[in-house]
């Protein structure tokens, strides 16, 4: 990068610079009233599906990720407003129409959003590679996460005047990203809190190869003024994780791990003041007393988890709607509870929807030894037996 003054002007590359103080004095300044937390009055979510129109994203072997990344997108909302009673969800884009990376940044910071989080899907050189990670702002810690960011970045070639819009910011070039160095620290708690708690649900709960939390340099992240963060949700060049993204259910299982991460997000803080999101707060759902409950040391066990704590909960009938079965487990400084304990899957599953009336959002997981399994891997190993 050239630095100094020539013939009595600035140089081009210290001009963008410039500018580009100019606009993060201005975005701290926003940002401290936009992303304020809405105590008094709902939580507001933007989810962005990557790409569209135009811009397909990423290609597979038989597929583009602009339909995966919509489709993720609508059943997250979905979910989140189905078992989220202060929350309300608004789109970058609701059909296969092409938006621009300004755009998307300025729906969230227009409707002074709480959250904003966007989906993708990953793309590299060799079929081999696999597994979900999400990305915080912050500057590229390694030339893969740099690369990363680029290919994102891109989008804005297909934008009219790019050049202008972004102040000269060109996507190919490293010089590009110096930026993201001074930005990194706004709102990286809290991005990086509900990245942890993504990359979790889809390690935990949907069994993908978990790839961490990274951070790197996304226009798109930079320009919001409230916690962002960057999902890729699997390899369009994996065979076995396209075919997965692509399906209904390996849709609907990544859209519930997104919500179930926002839930607990959201619980966390919302509890600090007395605030429950949870809906349909019904009666004790009286389970069978006559289903079989076993220690969850014995052997593999499904089990239904119903909440989950960052603060250890006092295990006990009032704090979880009347229940008595209610057991603790602790995983990576996190308290997960969860109820019941059937050597068979299927009579767990008829036990879930039995709590749905007072845990709409519950799920099902395996435990051994006080661990909890991936599910899928659970089951192969019953089969075997």
């Amino acid at each position: 990068m050239s630095t100094g003054i020539k013939n009595g002007k600035l140089h081009t590359n210290n001009i963008y610079i410039v500018k580009l103080i100019f606009l993060i004095i201005a975005f701290i300044v926003f940002s401290g009233s936009a992303s304020a937390l809405n105590n008094d009055k709902r939580w507001v979510i933007v989810i962005d599906a990557g790409h569209g129109g135009k811009d397909p994203g990423a290609s597979g072997s038989f597929s583009s990720e602009k339909k995966i990344t919509l489709a993720i997108a609508l059943k997250t909302g979905e979910y989140i407003e189905q078992n989220i009673k202060n929350v309300t969800v608004i789109y970058t884009r609701e059909n296969d129409t092409f938006v621009e990376l300004r755009d998307r940044a300025n729906i969230a910071n227009k409707n002074k959003a709480d959250l904003f989080i966007s989906i993708h899907v990953n793309w590299a050189k060799s079929k081999s590679i696999m597994g979900t990670e999400t990305y915080i702002m912050g500057p590229a810690k390694d030339k893969q996460n740099l690369e990363v960011a680029m290919k994102e970045n891109e989008v804005i070639f297909l934008e009219d005047d790019y050049s202008t819009k972004y102040e000269g910011f060109d996507p190919k070039s490293e010089v590009s990203y110096i930026m993201f160095t001074v930005m990194q620290k706004v709102f990286q708690d809290q991005s990086t809190d509900l990245a942890f708690k993504i990359q979790t649900q889809f390690r935990e709960q949907v069994d993908r190869h978990d790839r961490d939390v990274k951070q790197a340099g996304f226009w798109v992240l930079f320009a919001t003024t409230m916690p962002s963060v960057l999902i890729e949700t699997g390899f369009i060049t994996n065979t076995s994780e396209e075919k997965f993204l692509n399906s209904k259910q390996g849709q609907d299982f990544l859209a519930s791990a997104i919500f179930r991460a926002c839930r607990d997000y959201i619980n966390e803080i919302d509890s600090k003041s007395g605030i429950s999101a949870v809906k349909n707060h019904n009666p004790d759902p009286k389970p069978d007393n006559k289903i079989q409950i076993i220690s969850p040391s014995e052997e593999i066990v499904f089990m239904v988890q119903i909440a989950t704590s960052s603060s250890k909960t006092e295990i006990n009938p009032e704090n979880f709607k009347g229940l008595k079965d209610v057991v603790e487990i602790n995983v990576q400084d996190r308290f997960k509870y969860a109820t019941g304990g059937f050597t068979d899957y299927s009579a767990a599953v008829k036990y879930r929807k039995k709590l749905e009336a007072v845990y709409p959002d519950a799920f099902v997981i395996a435990v051994k030894d006080n661990k909890i399994l991936p599910l899928q891997k659970a089951l192969e190993q019953k089969k075997k037996k």
